[in-house]
């Protein structure tokens, strides 16, 4: 290891003060601010990576506030920022996104951290692959952005119990966002971990987090008042000591501040522009303003339009944040895939799940592309960004394969024997608190209950989300939020009754998070009375959940398939491979694998019509498509180079 031995090399000393001070005048140079033609002034961004090696860096103050200003160090500083979000983007791609936000004059970019998928099981984490957060800040780094970065605990996002993880609900007293203290021993150990991560990607430690915001809309839930100071003080007692911020729509705002730490505001309307100016000043003061969401579009629901915003409109609603004076993150810039079951849901007046796809109609689509919108916030940006910007990247080519015919098959029935022993109960077990992977139940997918009656007469019970009733192997109907009673037909002595639970994504926005158990909830009735004596399987259908079938299990695909049922077929790639669009015209519910990737669920209700399959995850050769359906195949799966994602919407 090399020592530094300073009185045995003065000549050394003296070159490295003449460097320091010559990096120092070359640093004000770089952080020269160029007026616009409306009197506002927005500071070049500075690549400090490049200008100086690490050990060389003089970081002290940071980002901070000077009046209505914020400061990078000396210099005036504007946040223009972008979020992308690195679980719904595969890694290989992480980089083509991030130069297309560099490209197009943005200097920060956002992101959550979804503390669901970082620690499935209790005291288990994963920060490998596409989960690997480091080398997605610091990549960030590499190509020239600073970061905000937002890790929750809670961070909505569209996501499934809003980036919670599910275990958490197997205390039945539970109380999330809370001081409870459940929920904040969980909360500590994982920061304890996530935080060790974050510490040296700090700014003040050589890194690009010159931010971190404190928890997650909070004024909206407004449950506990010891709450946030907790959430803040559990940040800085593990060594965040970059600047702090907390981020609330308008209806929550003036409930979602504390002391300490700067307030900013989420919205997309221009009729909401007044609140940057009036309420939002009234609830921080002289300190400079920031939209921390813009929405450039909106999330989509099943059974729903595709929700889109003009991008005319986005240009007159970000010109006008910058021409009030405020920094602005792009809600989203980049917004990805729901891959697997990660999406969330909405739950106020009915339950609606989120689709696979979070393309958001954002600045870039779901695979990566150039719109409109892209066009001209890139135009916008470049008038004020005080030099030229970088090229944007080529597009990543798409194509159109071959369909293919799924050439084997094994229905659930016949696969659940390589599934193991289920979970045997006298009575039903939800999800969460099902005695599996650990004692941390069962995040995601379908659970299966299975018992033995011997009438006919009226099923109900509380089912969460879709359950699908069967008669040994026939499916009699549906229980879901609508549909709470169903009738079981004449049957002949003992028979299996048989209900396939999905959970379609739990809520991750309201008051209701605390009821976010799956499967079936409470007692099942047959006729009033409850049924007893259960075997449980989880099908959850990660990587070991198919390792366990055997490949002595499947057979040619007969005319009449029983559903529900796994269907496998080859997709053949003779060059290299690109990006396309599954499409499964004909089919009705279920999910798609290739390669035991996860792209997500599809649903003939749509709006959503084709499913993202990045080449990045395609192999030259012989790749892999498995699918599950619940009720019915078409004859093919297809393949297109354009995405359908459904009737367009334009938002008001």
């Amino acid at each position: 290891m090399t020592t530094w031995s300073v009185p045995r090399r003065p000549c050394r000393v003296f070159g490295l003060l003449l460097l320091m001070i010559l990096s120092f005048l070359v640093l004000r140079r770089y952080l020269h601010l160029k007026p616009r033609s409306c009197d506002h002034e927005v500071a070049q961004r500075l690549d400090w990576h490049h200008l100086l090696s690490p050990w060389r860096r003089r970081r002290q103050l940071g980002l901070h506030t000077q009046g209505q200003n914020f400061m990078l160090e000396d210099s005036t500083f504007w946040i223009l920022g972008g979020s992308v979000h690195y679980f719904r983007v595969p890694k290989a791609y992480w980089r083509d996104r991030l130069l297309k936000m560099k490209a197009c004059g943005l200097n920060t970019l956002t992101t959550y951290v979804p503390w669901n998928l970082h620690e499935p099981q209790r005291g288990a984490f994963d920060f490998s692959g596409n989960l690997d957060l480091e080398a997605f800040v610091l990549m960030a780094a590499e190509i020239g952005l600073w970061v905000i970065l937002r890790p929750g605990p809670y961070i909505c996002s569209e996501m499934d119990l809003g980036g919670l993880p599910s275990w958490l609900l197997q205390d039945s007293g539970m109380r999330l966002r809370t001081t409870y203290k459940g929920f904040t021993e969980a909360v500590d150990l994982y920061f304890d971990h996530l935080m060790s991560r974050v510490v040296p990607l700090q700014y003040k430690h050589g890194g690009p987090i010159i931010a971190v915001q404190v928890e997650n809309e909070y004024g909206s839930y407004n449950k506990d008042p010891a709450y946030m100071p907790y959430v803040k003080k559990a940040l800085e007692d593990r060594g965040i000591v970059e600047f702090l911020l907390t981020s609330d729509n308008k209806d929550g705002l003036s409930k979602g501040t504390i002391d300490g730490v700067l307030p900013t505001i989420n919205l997309q309307s221009q009729h909401e522009l007044p609140w940057l100016s009036t309420f939002l000043s009234s609830v921080q003061g002289l300190q400079p303003k920031m939209v921390m969401e813009y929405w450039t579009g909106w999330f989509d629901s099943w059974g729903g339009p595709h929700n889109i915003l003009d991008s005319s409109d986005v240009l007159k609603t970000v010109s006008a944040i910058i021409d009030a004076g405020s920094s602005i993150n792009l809600y989203m810039f980049h917004g990805g895939t729901n891959f697997g079951f990660i999406n969330g849901a909405m739950h106020f007046h009915e339950y609606k799940s989120d689709v696979t796809s979070y393309d958001y109609d954002a600045v870039l689509t779901e695979a990566g592309d150039y719109t409109a919108k892209y066009t001209k916030l890139r135009e916008l940006f470049g008038s004020i960004s005080g030099g030229p910007l970088p090229a944007p990247p080529e597009l990543l080519p798409k194509t159109v394969y071959d369909p293919l015919t799924p050439a084997l098959y094994l229905s659930l029935w016949d696969a659940l024997q390589f599934l193991g022993e289920p979970t045997k109960s006298e009575k039903p077990i939800n999800m969460e608190n099902l005695p599996i992977n650990n004692g941390s139940g069962q995040s995601f997918g379908y659970t299966l209950y299975e018992t033995t009656i011997d009438s006919s007469g009226v099923l109900s019970g509380l089912v969460r989300d879709r359950g699908q009733v069967f008669v040994n192997t026939v499916s009699v109907g549906f229980l879901d939020y609508e549909r709470k009673k169903i009738a079981i037909p004449l049957i002949q002595g003992y028979t299996v009754l048989r209900i396939l639970v999905e959970n379609r994504g739990r809520v991750n926005y309201g008051d209701s998070i605390d009821d976010q158990r799956k499967g079936l909830i409470g007692n099942i009735y047959l006729n009033n009375s409850p049924l007893r004596n259960f075997r449980i399987y989880s099908l959850d259908m990660k990587k070991s959940f198919f390792q366990r079938l055997s490949s002595s299990a499947w057979s040619p695909l007969p005319e009449t398939p029983v559903f529900p049922a796994f269907f496998l077929g080859a997709l053949s790639v003779d060059l290299s491979p690109s990006d396309t669009f599954m499409k499964l015209e004909g089919w009705d519910k279920g999910v798609a694998f290739v390669n035991g990737q996860n792209l997500g669920r599809y649903w003939n209700i749509g709006p959503q019509e084709t499913l993202y399959l990045p080449g990045a995850w395609l192999d030259q050769g012989i790749n892999q498509v498995l699918v599950f359906e619940e009720r019915m195949a078409g004859p093919v799966i297809q393949f297109t180079d354009i995405p359908h994602l459904g009737t367009n919407h334009y938002l008001s």
